[in-house]
């Protein structure tokens, strides 16, 4: 059918457009309304991604610090302007220690100069972590910006992004088009809030009219960004904020109208409710979902590169890779975060992790990429399997007591499963040895069992509703090290 005839199709029948629109067909524009945005589902790629990098860089990664484990302070190293602006905090006595107590936090944009970034290797290990997508910080709460932002200068008084000031390089669009080379999809986050722009502080409804739309607006036409994480929505509703108005130009008219992705943090009344992938934040994430979702979380306690961090604070290589096991199998994305330094290094800790994570999804991407999840995401041993807190920030996750040390009485994970139209996948966060049994597969018409990492294929019989796989001696030894191993089950569902 071509097109125009298509389109004709979708006009008599408005049933039939929320069908085209899924499969990525021409579709009718957006109004400025959550009704009608909210038609859109999220693009494609992004929910057969899976994997993602976010980044955390700007003035901040120069002090680099925020206290662990402290009461009632974040421990988020990026919020440091706003730690320090509190009386007696632990950022306060560190910075008056270490800066001065005259020493503001502009001071340090001269700082910020980045002069050991390489775009390139950063971009090289990214496509090696087996990411798919990139969300750079673009402008955080701080509102120096990562590229040439006229609106960033105007409001501020001062050259307040890195072209003009620190780095005097265009280190966002650099990523973005060395990002792209490798095949990435690059995208931004931006908050839309400033702790203390003059403009914000004075007039919101000016701050949103004269800087924010103009800014956003000039950072999409320049960067083209294929995903979009705002944030900082909380202050406003997304009535004030213009947030339909700022979305309709974006999926109608801007240059990544067709294949941008953005979540739902546009205003306090927004998240999980409107936009597009819903988020959390230092979470599980969501439990069962239809709508697409993304954890998003930092290697440690903070996103922005934190000193104070020991390698004591970070997630070990097997649990973040077990983390995106996890969140796949539930239907999630993944956004993990990390935090180069003031002089544009990406710390050799999170390098290793990344590359890490790329040794298993290299062989076995095929079970994670354009997956979908499954009623039952999960196979768990004999015990009682735990239950997960569902909120949108921040709550316990211990993936080590669901998957290697459950606590006395409770199950753990015997396999992830993840499916596609033709497959399902059993990931097996230990080696397989002798037997593996898969409960609940069903295969009408017979299952093909294989060891998706080489393709051996293995002997199976079903006993019921159980599935028992046979590895023999000889192939589990000579397996490859690796921190999970994947069994393609063909024509299983």
């Amino acid at each position: 059918m071509r097109r125009r005839e298509m389109l004709r199709t979708c006009a008599a029948g408005a049933l039939a457009l929320p069908n085209l629109v899924q499969r990525g067909f021409a579709q009718n524009r957006f109004e400025a309304t959550w009704d009608s945005l909210d038609r859109r589902p999220s693009p494609e790629w992004y929910t057969d991604a899976k994997f993602g990098i976010f980044i955390h860089w700007g003035l901040y990664s120069v002090p680099s610090y925020a206290p662990v484990n402290s009461k009632g302070e974040t421990m988020y190293a990026e919020w440091y302007w706003n730690s320090l602006n509190k009386k007696d905090s632990s950022t306060r006595k560190f910075h008056d220690r270490v800066y001065g107590p005259n020493f503001q936090y502009q001071d340090f944009a001269p700082m910020f100069r980045a002069e050991m970034y390489n775009p390139d290797h950063w971009a090289d290990i990214f496509e090696k972590s087996g990411a798919k997508y990139v969300a750079l910080t673009s402008k955080h709460h701080e509102g120096f910006t990562l590229w040439k932002s006229a609106e960033a200068n105007k409001a501020w008084g001062r050259a307040w992004n890195a072209v003009d000031a620190g780095p005097k390089r265009d280190i966002a669009l650099d990523l973005m088009e060395a990002g792209r080379r490798k095949g990435l999809h690059m995208g931004i986050y931006y908050s839309l809030y400033e702790w203390y722009n003059p403009l914000w502080l004075s007039d919101k409804k000016r701050y949103v009219t004269e800087h924010l739309f103009p800014q956003f607006k000039d950072a999409v036409t320049h960067l083209k960004p294929s995903i979009i994480f705002s944030d900082g929505e909380w202050d406003l509703t997304s009535a004030e904020w213009r947030s339909p108005e700022l979305l309709q130009w974006l999926l109608n008219d801007s240059p990544v109208a067709k294949e941008v992705a953005i979540d739902d943090r546009w205003g306090k009344d927004t998240r999980h409710k409107h936009g597009g992938y819903y988020t959390t934040e230092y979470t599980s994430g969501m439990q069962q979902a239809a709508h697409a979702w993304e954890e998003s979380r930092g290697m440690g306690y903070s996103y922005g590169y934190n000193r104070t961090e020991t390698a004591q604070d970070y997630h070990s290589d097997r649990e973040l890779l077990m983390m995106l096991l996890d969140i796949v199998a539930r239907g999630g994305n993944l956004l993990l975060d990390i935090g180069p330094t003031g002089d544009g290094r990406i710390p050799v800790e999170m390098e290793e992790r990344l590359l890490a994570i790329g040794k298993f999804l290299g062989p076995n991407g095929e079970a994670i990429y354009g997956t979908h999840a499954r009623t039952t995401p999960r196979q768990w041993s004999a015990g009682t399997p735990p239950k997960l807190e569902e909120k949108e920030f921040m709550s316990e996750y211990d993936i080590n007591k669901l998957v290697d040390t459950p606590p006395a009485g409770y199950a753990r994970v015997e396999a992830f499963f993840t499916a596609k139209k033709d497959a399902v996948y059993a990931i097996l966060p230990r080696r397989p040895v002798t037997e593996v049994v898969l409960d609940g597969i069903a295969a009408p018409n017979g299952v093909k069992v294989t060891l998706l990492e080489g393709g051996q294929e293995l002997q199976s019989v079903r006993e019921g509703e159980k599935l028992r796989i046979q590895v023999p001696d000889r192939l589990a030894a000579r397996l490859p090290a690796r921190e999970a191993y994947v069994l393609k089950l063909a024509g299983a569902r």
